[in-house]
């Protein structure tokens, strides 16, 4: 498990790394693949609940160290003001509760059903940002959600569902490579002292 463990930390890094290439979609109002969530959603069906936190807390720093070295490069038609009064340190909740959302679903992930956790991490992408705009919604003093900005969260939470088999398909390799055993057919872990 440590192995595995260690291999999923260079993954998210990977993927912070990659963030940083990946364009925004003009046509599509600016949506863009929301990489490090994608992964650490796949990645939340595949460990237990409190790596999952441990995942957020890292996943949720290095997302906020990363917007808030580069606010100025944000789309002004959907964030008219900086976004710097979003408290550093949001973002690891918002995982966080993200995590939790998709490790709820970890029984159909371990049964072989990777496409439904796909979707499912889709949803929790959607959720996430609906979130997150919110609360930038409300430190601002208003809520104004737009026919755009649902359309740039909704597309945003589509990319995440479409490059979530691709995540799958790259957690299913580092766990063989790590001798770890993610896939269906193998007993689930026990859970709070009972089995299954």
């Amino acid at each position: 498990m440590f192995r595995y463990t260690l291999f999923l930390l260079l993954l998210i890094l990977l993927a912070v790394v990659l963030q940083q290439f990946l364009p925004a979609f003009q046509p599509l109002y600016n949506a863009r693949i929301f990489l490090l969530l994608a992964v650490f959603l796949c990645i939340s069906v595949t460990v237990p609940l409190p790596v999952v936190f441990i995942y957020a807390l890292i996943c949720g720093f290095l997302w906020d160290a990363q917007c808030a070295l580069s606010t100025d490069k944000l789309d002004l038609s959907v964030f008219p003001t900086t976004i710097s009064s979003l408290r550093f340190g949001t973002s690891i909740l918002l995982f966080g509760l993200a995590g939790a959302f998709m490790h709820g679903f970890q029984h159909l992930f371990i049964q072989g059903k990777w496409y439904v956790s796909s979707v499912i991490a889709g949803v929790a992408t959607f959720i996430y940002n609906l979130v997150e705009y919110s609360l930038i919604d409300f430190i601002r003093g208003s809520f104004t959600v737009n026919r755009g900005v649902l359309q740039q969260i909704g597309y945003t939470s589509l990319f995440s569902a479409l490059v979530a088999p691709l995540v799958f398909a790259a957690l299913f390799l580092i766990a063989r490579i790590a001798d770890h055993q993610i896939i269906a057919g193998k007993r689930p872990p026990n859970r709070f002292g009972y089995s299954h």
